[in-house]
């Protein structure tokens, strides 16, 4: 990451030295990494008492010749032009030899000095790659608004890149927000976090991950960037817009600059504790935040040039690992993206009818070649040593990872038998398309231990995903133990998915229902299904073990053939943190 030094650190004028801590304004003009008219007084003054040769000719013994011929209006203009492209090619020359030496002299902030440091930094300027923020104005805008808000969004994009900056965001606010009950915006907090993370770059996150402390600044609502900021880059602070609300809706109004929140007192008591404070931001750091910048000390520049090839961090470096997050997107809508999916949905949704109605209707025998043909990928691996013993007749209970909700229907058709899925909470609508019967569980261990058990004597197949949940991410939550005390061998099964365009899973929403249409509206979406050996339940390599032991043992099993991590994550934690309750689907007696 390339940053710019502060005004301070380069020959600064004496104006500029006799200055107090510097405004924003005062830091862009003493600040020497800007164009070249900022330095051109500067040079000119160090340079005037004293031309030198250019390119074996002195502009003065020009000028001497050029008096002593015979002057003609020709000549005379030509001279004149040939002495002004010499003397700009000098300061041209001059120019890229300082910013060249200075760059090679100190290109990042004192890293050694931020460990002590408050750091300020931009979010859209000194972190994030991409400095457009409409791709996250049309995630709020399908998640929270619908896809109608989100297609008016689109269409209005060239008016917006016509406009300033200012008047883009409030454009884009307006169209986002207005209408929208505050009470339910949760895109900020359940969304948008994944889309901010992957967008984050490895360079500014290494000197923003530096600082003891931070304070973030964003050119968003606030309601877009405050939990990520706060949860994933440890911001003790935020300073973003407020959206204007009434009556428990958003209207689409932003407030200004200058109805920020108050920062003064803040500042204040960071210079009590003696600490310095740094900002770190760009070229479109001031235009909104100028009075958080004045309070900064020093203030430190990333240019575009330099932006442009920054890496993206890996997942292995987030500050916070991304386990859960909602939304129906499963790609950042930029502006040709967004306009790819609306051209895709009216092939898309016949199509994904189509496919439901052959998986649902027709025997697998038929189902299955249909649907790879329609675009479907499945893929079924057998990952045991010898016979695929987990395939047989005699495996009657199947554990798996679950993925989304077709994760029973698809092992029904690999193994070409029924089978009766074990659910938690799902909706009335997907047990009644469901082509395969499904058993509700009631959360009581031992109701539900004796539930189970009776189905496997009377010979049914069962498929069980002690998550209890689905998850997106390389992750796997905690195995409930349940399972183990079933039957004396259990047949796991390893699934991982793929889409390009929707998620097939949701937390909340009136159309959670219509989770597995959503996931065959991708164009091509696939299911890998790996088959292990069958495991006794009640021993590991040769010693007797606990249900609980038998759990974490198949999800370390299960986690390694993925490559998945495991976690102590609960479905309790997914949708406390996503939904604000636990996931329980209301059941009408």
């Amino acid at each position: 990451m390339a940053l710019m030094l502060p005004s301070q650190s380069i020959h600064p004028s004496p104006k500029c030295m006799a200055s107090k801590p510097p405004t924003v304004g005062h830091s862009q003009r003493c600040n020497n990494e800007g164009s070249a008219f900022q330095n051109f007084h500067r040079i000119l003054a160090l340079h005037s008492a004293h031309y030198r040769t250019i390119s074996g000719v002195s502009i003065n013994s020009e000028v001497k010749k050029a008096a002593a011929k015979p002057r003609s209006s020709t000549n005379m203009t030509s001279k004149t032009f040939k002495s002004l492209h010499l003397f700009y090619r000098f300061l041209a020359r001059r120019l890229r030899a300082f910013y060249a030496n200075h760059g090679k002299a100190q290109r990042y902030p004192p890293t050694e000095k931020l460990r002590d440091q408050t750091v300020v930094f931009d979010v859209e300027e000194a972190v994030l790659r991409d400095r457009s923020t409409f791709p996250y104005f049309m995630l709020v805008a399908v998640e929270s608004g619908g896809l109608m808000r989100a297609m008016l969004l689109l269409i209005l994009y060239p008016a917006i890149c016509c406009l300033g900056k200012e008047a883009a965001l409030r454009m884009m606010a307006m169209v986002t927000f207005c209408g929208l009950r505050e009470k339910g915006m949760r895109a900020g907090r359940a969304v948008l976090p994944k889309f901010l993370m992957e967008d984050v770059g490895e360079e500014g996150w290494e000197v923003v991950s530096k600082a003891k402390r931070r304070v973030a600044v964003s050119c968003m609502p606030t309601v877009m960037v405050e939990p990520f900021a706060k949860e994933y880059l440890g911001a003790e602070k935020v300073v973003a817009r407020e959206m204007r609300v009434v009556a428990g809706y958003y209207t689409g109004w932003m407030k200004s600059a200058e109805e920020e929140i108050p920062v003064a007192a803040w500042f204040g008591k960071e210079k009590q504790r003696k600490e310095a404070v740094v900002g770190l931001g760009g070229s479109g750091s001031f235009g909104i935040h100028r009075n958080v910048f004045a309070h900064c000390e020093e203030v430190y520049f990333v240019s575009t040039a330099e932006k442009r090839r920054w890496r993206a961090l890996p997942p292995c470096k987030y500050p916070k690992p991304v386990v859960f997050h909602d939304g129906r997107l499963a790609f950042k809508p930029v502006a040709s993206s967004a306009a790819a999916m609306f051209f895709w949905l009216p092939f898309a949704l016949p199509l994904a009818v189509i496919r439901a109605v052959v998986f649902i209707l027709l025997p697998y025998a038929l189902s299955v070649p249909l649907v790879a043909f329609l675009g479907m990928h499945n893929r079924v691996i057998i990952s045991s040593s010898g016979e695929p013993v987990s395939l047989d007749s005699h495996a009657r209970l199947f554990i798996c990872n679950h993925r989304t909700l077709l994760d029973p229907l698809c092992i029904s058709a690999a193994i070409g038998r029924p089978v009766t899925a074990v659910t938690y909470s799902i909706s009335r609508v997907t047990e009644w398309i469901s082509p395969i019967r499904t058993v509700r569980l009631t959360r009581n261990r031992d109701e539900d231990l004796r539930l189970m058990r009776d189905l496997v004597d009377r010979g049914e197949t069962l498929v069980v995903c002690p998550e209890g949940t689905t998850c997106r991410e390389p992750y796997l939550l905690r195995f409930s133990p349940l399972f183990a005390e079933v039957n004396t061998d259990v047949a796991p099964v390893a699934i991982e998915t793929a889409v390009s365009m929707f998620y097939g899973t949701s937390t909340t929403g009136r159309l959670k229902s219509l989770d597995p249409l959503y996931f065959l509206l991708n164009p091509i979406p696939s299911y890998v299904l790996e088959f292990m050996d069958r495991v006794f339940t009640g021993t590991i390599a040769g010693r007797e073990c606990s249900s609980r032991d038998m759990a974490n043992h198949l999800q370390t099993e299960i986690g390694r053939l993925l490559g998945f991590e495991c976690t102590a994550f609960t479905r309790k934690d997914k949708y406390g943190m996503l939904a604000g309750n636990e996931g329980f689907a209301e059941v009408k007696k």
